[in-house]
């Protein structure tokens, strides 16, 4: 199992290790993320190509596995577990026929699997699987999960007495033949993971986090600050007890038009995790890469560029580049940060990525709020959506 890498934005080992001997329910990090998808082996190809991950293991029909296919792909210590259901009954073949290829379980690593599941139960969480081992010849893994907003589940790992390829089922991912090997683009982890819910509903998942996971809110943004001429959402930010995990939360807001929540409420049916930010160590070098790969991302006038100096103040990167990719910057108390976000990665407007480099800046660019609703609406009115 790969560890967390440390960096300005996370605790170094031993306080990170002493946090979570101290935190009410202690948390080491994401183990994964596993996104239901039409085709897996498809997508697998696709994230090689288009974000340069690494296609590592495997598990289906050739492997024994009668139900799903399943694809894990890997950059940094980022990991993403694509599955397809093999028959229309399956869970994932559900899910893709309602929410398209979405986000459906966010695994967190743990100290002790049963605790956290107890835990989490005995203050009000719904059960999804109970704590069990998944068990072949390179040892055992021991998990459980609890249902999140929506179809979402939320669940538990403990690996460390598992020496496999990722996990019971699976084995190493074979060589594609005539392929390229996939460009690596300097991602490096997960940053946080981003849920739309309903009207209304944003004050109750964050009391979930808080009375279940023991989170504490990070920061609150209302109408006034994330809102334009046609739209407006609500956010607030839930993190664990060590700030390595963090799970921002939107709701829509009233407005004129319809939200960009509203809208992927409407295509997701039902809530979920809009985007997944990735953090990088050298923003202009993979932003350059992806651009290279294929990735689309939202167009930033460049205006934004003009006295982004005098507002964010000084940066170490060359201005021109930021706007020749066109990366966003920002700042808070704590220093800065540059971040940008993908277009939808499929037809339905559900499922985006951003991709962000921390200089200290402990927020989530809530300069750039009126600039990414600009650029958002802007792509739902040519969706016909707004």
């Amino acid at each position: 199992m790969r560890t967390q890498e440390t960096d300005s934005t996370r605790p170094p080992a031993a306080a990170a290790a002493a946090g979570v001997e101290t935190d009410p329910f202690p948390i080491l990090g994401f183990d994964h993320l596993e996104l239901y998808v039409g085709n897996a082996r498809q997508s697998a190809a696709w994230y090689r190509h288009a974000f340069g991950f690494e296609c590592t293991a495997v598990r289906g029909l050739e492997t024994g596995e009668r139900d799903r296919a399943s694809w894990l792909v890997e950059q940094g210590n980022i990991r993403l577990l694509l599955t397809s259901g093999l028959h229309s009954s399956h869970a994932a073949a559900r899910s893709v026929s309602r929410h398209g290829d979405s986000v459906a379980v966010i695994a967190l690593t743990v100290p002790d699997v049963d605790e956290a599941f107890d835990a989490s139960v005995s203050r009000g969480a719904l059960t999804a699987a109970v704590p069990a081992n998944a068990v072949d010849e390179r040892g055992y893994l021991r998990h459980a999960s609890i249902h999140l907003y929506g179809d979402t589940l939320l669940q538990f790992i403990d690996r460390r007495d598992y020496g496999g390829v990722f996990g019971p089922g699976f084995q190493a991912a074979p060589a594609i033949p005539g392929a390229a090997a996939g460009r690596n683009c300097g991602l490096v982890a997960i940053d946080h993971v981003v849920a739309n819910v309903e009207l209304g509903r944003m004050n109750e998942w964050v009391a979930f986090f808080s009375r279940v996971l023991g989170f504490s809110q990070l920061v609150h943004f209302d109408d006034d600050a994330i809102s334009t001429e046609y739209s407006a959402l609500m956010s607030k930010v839930m993190q664990d007890g060590t700030g390595t995990i963090k799970f921002p939360i939107n709701e829509p807001a009233e407005g004129r038009k319809k939200s960009q929540i509203e809208e992927f409420l409407e295509f997701h049916e039902g809530p979920g995790v809009q985007h997944v930010a990735c953090r990088t160590n050298d923003i202009l070098g993979t932003v350059t890469r992806l651009r290279e790969n294929g990735v689309e991302f939202l167009h930033v006038p460049i205006s934004y560029y003009e006295d982004l100096e005098q507002r964010v103040g000084r940066i170490d990167e060359p201005i021109d580049r930021l706007a020749e990719l066109g990366i966003l910057a920002d700042r808070d108390e704590d220093g800065y940060l540059l971040q940008i976000f993908t277009k939808p990665i499929e037809d339905r407007p559900t499922l985006f990525y951003e991709i962000i480099e921390r200089h200290g800046a402990t927020g989530f660019g809530a300069g750039n709020f009126k600039s990414l609703f600009v650029a958002l609406e802007r792509e739902q009115a040519a969706r016909g959506n707004l």
